[in-house]
């Protein structure tokens, strides 16, 4: 389904690379967890990825392949057609994301307008389909209103929308949960759990966090620096680390004797 083959970015303002050689490979359906710190290179990949990387600004090489195609490469008019069509994004911060000037309606339907010719009242219909699906309440009312007027997990809920709208393949998730409170990161999950089992699209699931994708995703890589130090079964990884850098994530997962002291 997506194949990344040796990935390579170097910014031109960095002395080393951001991404240093990564290898993914992720099957239809299947949710895999990209691990590690803040500037290890896991929303690079993504960016790679997605089609978002500032080309003019960095080295790339490697291959990213979708179904076979190849997009590291690919002219900006090929990546446009995959763009929402077949890759959704999903980014950290909704707030910030969203236009704060349009309403969630039109943001919803803004890749239905780009990829089909549907007429208006199809495309909302479908837009209120996506706002129900993820489980927002008043879905016609919720596509009436501004981002500023939704809570932070609504307005995350509302991205998942936009981005899961024309039914893409694969789902990227850059820390869609950090800036939400843990119960509304756990209902997330569930939401996150649910499409993939209804509509079997795979996820590329970014967090530093390895006991959020533990929860959610069966397999993980965990990245260091640029490079992927350890994969494998979510469970594996978890309960027999190999890597110290997986270990001391690991670590640093709270628990209640953790807080105690």
């Amino acid at each position: 389904m997506l194949e990344i083959k040796d990935l390579r970015v170097r910014f031109h303002n960095r002395s080393r690379d951001a991404v240093a050689g990564v290898s993914l490979k992720i099957e239809e359906g299947e949710i895999m967890g990209l691990v590690g710190e803040s500037g290890s290179g896991k929303t690079v990949t993504a960016m790679s990825v997605a089609g978002l990387l500032p080309r003019r600004q960095c080295d790339y090489s490697g291959e990213i392949l979708l179904d076979g195609k190849e997009l590291l490469h690919a002219d900006r008019s090929i990546l446009r057609t995959v763009q929402g069509r077949k890759i959704g994004v999903v980014f950290q911060e909704p707030m910030n994301a969203m236009d704060p000037l349009m309403k969630i309606g039109p943001q919803v339907e803004e890749t239905l307008k780009i990829h089909t010719d549907l007429k208006p009242k199809e495309r909302k219909a479908l837009a209120i389909e996506a706002l129900k699906a993820v489980e927002l309440h008043n879905p016609e009312e919720v596509y009436g209103k501004y981002p500023h007027e939704l809570s932070g997990g609504m307005c995350q809920r509302a991205m998942i929308a936009a981005a899961v709208v024309a039914k893409p393949e694969l789902l990227l998730l850059d820390e869609p949960t950090t800036a939400l409170d843990i119960t509304v990161q756990a209902q997330i999950l569930e939401l996150l759990k649910k499409l993939n089992a209804e509509s079997g699209i795979s996820m590329l699931f970014i967090s530093h966090d390895l006991n959020v994708v533990r929860k959610l995703c069966k397999k993980v890589a965990v990245m260091q620096r640029g490079v992927i130090v350890e994969s494998g079964n979510t469970d594996d990884v978890f309960y027999n680390p190999r890597h110290e850098y997986t270990k001391k994530l690991i670590d640093a997962i709270p628990t209640r004797e953790r807080r105690e002291e």
